[in-house]
């Protein structure tokens, strides 16, 4: 068994998963499409994400601003791809709303916001929180998802809660990096779990040979 997160840092990072891949993995690192698209990849496929994130570009919507002031009805419309269009569509003006109305802008908002504040957020849960603090804030946040889980799940690992799959992946890594290197160190590591299952599941096995 693979004794812990660094070991399987390591073995993953081996493997070259990310080559090729977006800067720090998740499209456009550090900006507010990236809090878009953490509301809009829940319970969907990426690809789709990337679909409605486009109609949101051609449409100027794909900001702060423009999700403040774009009918509900046309957002909907416009991130149907996305599935759940209408409850997504709620989520994503009231969260900018309240992003606007507390921060004024994306940039205060992600040098200020924190993890309890986004919880308060209808329809943002812990992952798409932690997402959002790594992916669009820059901050020391650990995303984990069901690709971690099923992963852990396949080494061996049980965990009956997302706090305890986190704290595990956070407790092997702290000791051996820097402060102020775990903002690269989280977004790649859990960049790395997703493109690993993504290309080693068969069916619902994971074939995780090539980690031991």
């Amino acid at each position: 068994m693979i004794e812990d997160s660094y070991a399987l840092y390591k073995s993953l990072e081996k493997k070259g998963l990310l080559k090729n891949k977006p800067f720090m993995w998740w499209p456009e690192y550090g900006s507010f499409e990236v809090v878009v698209g953490a509301i809009l990849t829940q319970n969907t496929q990426w690809t789709r994400v990337e679909v409605s994130l486009e109609n949101l570009r051609q449409n100027n919507v794909l900001s702060l601003e423009g999700l403040c002031e774009v009918p509900i009805e046309k957002l909907q419309d416009l991130i149907k791809p996305s599935g759940l269009f209408k409850t997504k569509a709620r989520y994503l003006q009231t969260l900018a709303l309240s992003i606007k109305e507390e921060f004024g802008s994306f940039e205060k908002f992600s040098v200020d916001v924190d993890r309890v504040w986004l919880l308060k957020s209808k329809g943002v849960g812990a992952e798409t929180a932690d997402s959002i603090l790594c992916y669009a804030c820059k901050r020391n946040a650990m995303v984990v998802d069901a690709y971690t889980s099923r992963l852990l799940n396949a080494l061996g690992y049980e965990f009956g809660s997302y706090i305890n799959v986190q704290s595990w992946c956070i407790e092997g890594l702290k000791p051996w990096f820097k402060e102020g290197e775990l903002v690269e160190i989280y977004a790649l590591f859990h960049g790395m779990i997703v493109e690993f299952v993504k290309k080693n599941s068969i069916g619902k096995k994971i074939d995780i040979e090539s980690l031991r």
